[in-house]
Formats: structure tokens, C-alpha cells, sequence
């Protein structure tokens, strides 16, 4: 019997350097120290997870291996193309479905992460913004695809 994903986490990458080529931003110094600070903090409110989904973009990818090594536990870290920034949230939908997981995170780029969240919770027509290395967790009672609830979201700032 395969597992059903409960509980999905839309994360903003981090605060990244500018620079010509946007596929190899990297994260700025700051931004990794206020993202890990705030994955210490919810992971210490009792947020754990799976496996993360994560854009191709190095940027986001440090952003996912910052959740993954700060949260502990193993989680695995897989890039997902349909998290570039223009995010396929059908594509994400069925990849969440085949990860047998119930705790899942998506790393992405804005606007996509925030239309991934109002997808999530709705019909898509909010605008929820998301700042560099925010937080959003919803809760999926009948999974993924179907509607879900957003129970919570936080910037870098919450760890502070």
C-alpha cells in the first residue's frame, strides 16, 4: 500500500548573489545563515520531511540541501525540472504522487512558488507572495491534487 502525502512544504529559495547567468546563482553568505536559522527554528516546532523536489537552478539547489542537512534525518533530495521557473504544477502533482512519502517540500523561484501554493489551497487566483527563502506548509488531507489548507507561512525573519 503506497503512502499518501499528507503534508507539503512550498519553499522560496534563498537570498542568492545577481549575476548574468541566472541557471548558476548561488546562495549569498546571509542568506544561507537566515535560511538555515529558520529551518532550525520549524524543525524544531516538529517539521520533518521525506524528500525534496527541487528547480535544476543552483540556487534553489543549495536551498534543499540546506533543508535537507538542517532537518536531519535523511531526507532525500531529487531535482525536478518541473520546478524551473516556470513550474508545471500537474507535473509536480504526479511526481509528489509517485514519491510514496508524506512529508514532501518543493523548492522553486518566484511568482511560481507562490501560484504553487495558491493551486494548492484553491483555484489558483490569489496572489500569495513569498519572500526569498519563505516557508509555506499545507496541509493535504485527500492529497496531493486535491485541495489543501494553508496551515502556516514564514520568512527568515520568524528566526530572528
Amino acid at each position: 500500500m503506497s503512502v499518501l502525502t499528507t503534508r507539503l512544504y512550498v519553499i522560496r529559495h534563498a537570498v542568492a548573489e545577481d549575476g548574468p547567468d541566472d541557471f548558476a546563482r548561488r546562495l549569498t553568505k546571509k542568506g544561507r545563515k537566515a535560511f538555515a536559522r529558520l529551518v532550525r527554528r520549524i524543525g524544531a516546532a516538529g517539521v520533518e520531511v521525506d524528500v525534496i523536489a527541487t528547480s535544476p537552478l543552483v540556487r534553489a539547489r543549495e536551498t534543499a540541501e540546506i533543508l535537507a542537512e538542517e532537518l536531519g534525518g535523511g531526507p532525500r533530495v531529487e531535482v525536478v525540472d518541473a520546478l524551473a521557473p516556470s513550474a508545471d504544477w500537474e507535473a509536480l502533482v504526479e511526481w509528489t504522487v509517485q514519491q510514496d512519502a508524506e512529508r514532501v517540500a518543493w523548492v522553486g523561484h518566484a511568482p511560481s512558488v507562490g501560484r504553487l501554493v495558491a493551486l494548492t489551497v484553491g483555484d489558483g487566483t490569489a496572489a500569495v507572495r513569498m519572500q526569498k527563502g519563505a516557508v509555506a506548509a499545507i496541509r493535504l488531507d485527500d492529497g496531493p491534487g486535491q485541495p489543501g489548507e494553508l496551515e502556516w507561512l514564514v520568512t527568515p525573519a520568524f528566526a530572528d
